[in-house]
């Protein structure tokens, strides 16, 4: 008599009278192209928001041109590239920067962003329920011992030697 003859039958009469659902698959969405240059629908949007904070003055230097700074902007952001490495073709790296300061303390650069977001979010393109963060990680330049340990001498006032008058 075989013991685990039961065991084997079991399965079968199981997968026998189960039957397996089909479950409709979402279809998957084409991601988007990388957003390297802001196309001419999205600055049409962007470019008014611009305006009403920097109006454009009758006398005076030039303005630099606002879509090449945000370009140099969104290209830096995308590739975390240094400020020396910005490309030529998106104008000094001291002016794009020098735009993106004033943009961030005049809070416009919150206002453009948050375009560009549901821009995105109207495509369909943003994961809400999945965020994630970047970071980079290096040596502190001007502080902290090497190995990490407390020095052995105090570094309280009472515990130094005076300095002797060497003139």
């Amino acid at each position: 008599m075989d013991v685990y003859a039961h065991r084997r039958a079991l399965p079968m009469a199981v997968t026998l009278t189960k039957r397996k659902r089909k479950t409709k698959r979402k279809p998957k969405l084409k991601p988007l192209p990388t957003l390297w240059e802001i196309p001419d629908e999205l600055w049409a949007r962007i470019e008014p928001i611009l305006v009403e904070f920097w109006p454009q003055k009758p006398t005076g230097r030039h303005v630099a041109n606002w879509r090449k700074m945000l370009n140099g902007i969104l290209f830096r952001m995308r590739t975390g590239c240094q400020w020396e490495q910005l490309p030529e073709k998106f104008g000094p790296k001291s002016t794009v920067h020098d735009w993106l300061q004033r943009w961030v303390q005049g809070g416009i650069f919150e206002k453009i962003w948050a375009v560009l977001v549901a821009e995105c979010d109207e495509l369909g393109a943003v994961q809400w329920q999945w965020q994630s963060a970047d970071a980079c990680l290096g040596k502190a330049r001007f502080g902290g011992e090497k190995d990490g340990q407390k020095s052995d001498r105090s570094r309280e006032k009472g515990d130094q030697e005076e300095l002797a008058d060497r003139w």
